[in-house]
């Protein structure tokens, strides 16, 4: 995360983020980096369907396509860019190898995320599968790859 911190705070662009199964791991790599303050605008780490929705995810959304969907990661990165008026927001919903009783629906190790880009209205959305049965290392993962991502986004 040093790269995109350095390279938003060159570019003078912000970044919001709304974490479920990752539980604050995006929001803690940036967070870890010095200066971090001048890009974070806000996060938000939604584990339960009801804080979703009050962050204004669409309830539709999670009853027509599981709360472990693109369409909900999209909805996500949305909803928080725009909360935060940020330049981009990040969505993450999925589970990481542990079966989730209240929403059935969906493998259990399948991560959904969403990169809004609030500045051209477009979303750049990608699925990984948990590839470890320790929960940090698959934190591990998907923070180094939405690193990827975002650092392909800002060029």
């Amino acid at each position: 995360m040093n790269e995109v911190v350095k390279k938003l705070t060159e570019l003078k662009k912000t970044i919001a983020t709304m974490e479920s199964c990752s539980g604050g791991a995006i929001v803690n790599a940036i967070t870890n980096i010095p200066g971090s303050s001048e890009v974070l605008k806000f996060s938000a780490v939604t584990y339960a369907n009801e804080y979703k929705i009050k962050m204004g995810v669409d309830e539709k959304l999670i009853q027509k396509y599981s709360v472990y969907s693109i369409k909900v990661a999209k909805d996500m990165s949305l909803k928080i860019s725009k909360f935060a008026d940020s330049n981009y927001g990040i969505g993450i919903t999925g589970k990481i190898n542990k079966p989730d009783p209240y929403n059935k629906n969906g493998k259990d190790n399948e991560i959904f995320i969403s990169i809004y880009d609030n500045d051209n209205a477009k979303y750049i959305t990608f699925k990984l599968i948990a590839m470890s049965a320790d929960r940090e290392k698959n934190k591990e993962y998907i923070v180094e790859e939405i690193a990827k991502k975002i650092l392909a986004i800002l060029g």
